[in-house]
């Protein structure tokens, strides 16, 4: 069985170890209390408490009990449904595959055993998000696993991260309609609560095409007990959220995507700024995205290299309509090797709806460039990671350069995002650049940021020429005689053993 399959097998029973987990420590709670009324059977006392109710047949103990029966897999398959049978909200999201005749039973019973001895939904390790980090943990090694397959489902940590701290969506509609295992609403939700705001301070929609990438996202969302509208179908063809507005779009859309039947889409009314090619959906989501965001909202969002410079099919006059309605706030290129899925480079677009929101400065006519592609740190031969200091150069970049400042030139403080005083925005030469529209018409509405930022600066050397050149020469000397030396015992060792010159 390859990873593709077995990872719902796996996923599937940490989510149950899970929920049984905070059933259990209610339980036992309730037992306590039962001389006060307490009832450890009613299910309302679990649901009042946003536990997820787990009914006899689906309890972890029976399946540990069973787990070396040649009929455990019958049994799981029966406690996935009954946990799906008592709580509407999983209808048709767990696994139900555990009987069928290629899983082996007796590795099936092994696995119960060794996820029974881990501690993932009782108080002390719901506070430390261990399961969280766990389900996490297995999404990327699946990733990792399968390969380009592998990258429908799971956008790295790290390029989440920084979308989100640009973003700053602190509070709320958050929308994703490429949702993936949900990765963009576990970390809005992480970055609210580590600014000190409330869950549910964000409103979540998403959606995904693929079924089973879907149920993998409200697992991935019920275990971290975030509450959202998560749909499945076609964001292009069957839309689900029609009528949203949203004030934040994070989204990492599948790269240049040419089997999304554009051609059945060409009159469509979001298609404001062109038609987007058959061939290509890059432009159809940019496109869907800005449909999406309300009056003041932004979007962040990830696309291939391409988008910043292709002219092919009409992308070039979509790309020039959208930076003359001055909607691109800001372009990140990101260096290569960040997705399980690809090895090319991919960038990050910010859309801003309104330049002139009153939370941040007035930015109209410009667009902040930044080349992140030196950054990152190679974590194996083929995967990349951008590192935290990383993540908070390039955010904080942003972040100065779009805030708001008083007479004195000081930061004014923004709500959880930018509560600490930001230092003035200047372009780096090989970092960044603030470009003005009328910059960009002269590059022909490219947004590569290295036409931009220009070269680095090569650091001051005050060494005199001669000196410098002296001292060179001295050392190439001296490593020109070693090598002398080396080759000389090098033939002297070969001759001794009949092999010299």
């Amino acid at each position: 069985m390859d990873a593709a399959e077995y990872k719902h097998v796996v996923l599937g029973l940490i989510f149950l170890k899970y929920i049984s987990d905070a059933f259990e420590e209610q339980h036992a709670r309730l037992e306590v209390e039962r001389s006060e009324g307490a009832d450890p059977e009613d299910p309302d006392e679990y649901r009042a408490i946003n536990i997820f109710w787990v009914p006899q047949e689906a309890r972890w103990a029976r399946l540990r009990d069973n787990a070396k029966q040649t009929g455990i897999g019958k049994i799981v398959d029966e406690a996935m449904l009954a946990i799906e049978r008592d709580n509407p909200s999983l209808k048709g999201v767990l696994p139900k595959e555990y009987a069928k005749p290629g899983l082996d039973m007796r590795r099936l019973g092994e696995l119960i055993d060794l996820i029974g001895n881990i501690g993932l939904g009782d108080r002390e390790n719901r506070s430390k998000d261990i399961l969280g980090r766990v389900y996490e943990y297995f999404l990327s090694q699946f990733a990792s696993a399968e390969g380009k397959k592998g990258g429908q489902f799971y956008t790295p940590r790290c390029v989440v991260r920084l979308l989100v701290e640009m973003l700053a969506p602190y509070q709320g509609r958050v929308y994703d309609p490429c949702c993936g295992s949900g990765g963009m609403f576990v970390q809005s939700d992480k970055f609210v609560e580590a600014h000190g705001g409330r869950i549910g301070d964000i409103s979540i929609y998403g959606q995904e095409s693929n079924y089973t990438t879907w149920r993998l996202a409200k697992m991935n969302l019920a275990i971290r007990r975030i509450d959202g509208k998560i749909e499945h179908g076609d964001s292009f063809h069957n839309d689900r959220f029609p009528d949203l507005k949203a004030d934040y779009v994070l989204a990492n859309p599948p790269f240049n995507d040419s089997d999304w039947h554009g051609e059945l889409l060409k009159e469509d009314k979001r298609w404001k700024y062109g038609i987007p090619p058959v061939s290509n959906a890059n432009f159809a989501w940019v496109q869907h995205f800005i449909h999406h965001l309300a009056p003041t909202g932004l979007a962040g969002f990830v696309l291939a290299n391409g988008s910043m410079s292709s002219n092919q099919s009409g992308e070039g006059e979509i790309r020039k309509n959208i930076i003359e309605a001055d909607l691109v706030d800001c372009m990140v290129a990101l260096p290569g090797q960040l997705f399980y899925s690809t090895q090319i480079p991919v960038c990050l677009w910010f859309i801003a709806r309104d330049k002139r929101n009153g939370r941040f400065r007035d930015r109209r006519g410009h667009v902040l460039f930044i080349d992140a592609r030196k950054l990152g740190t190679m974590i194996d031969r083929v995967h990349r990671e951008l590192t935290d200091e990383d993540i908070q150069k390039i955010a904080g970049t942003y972040h100065a350069w779009r805030a708001k400042r008083d007479a004195a030139g000081a930061s004014v403080p923004q709500p959880l995002a930018e509560e600490r005083e930001l230092p003035p925005y200047e372009d780096i030469p090989g970092f960044c650049k603030s470009a003005t529209i009328n910059e960009i018409r002269q590059q022909n509405y490219i947004l590569t940021p290295g036409r931009y930022v220009g070269a680095a600066k090569t650091e001051e050397d005050d060494e005199p020429f001669e000196e410098k050149m002296a001292r060179l020469t001295a050392e190439l000397r001296k490593q020109m005689e070693e090598a002398a030396r080396l080759d000389e015992a090098i033939w002297a060792n070969l001759g001794e053993i009949g092999y010299g010159r």
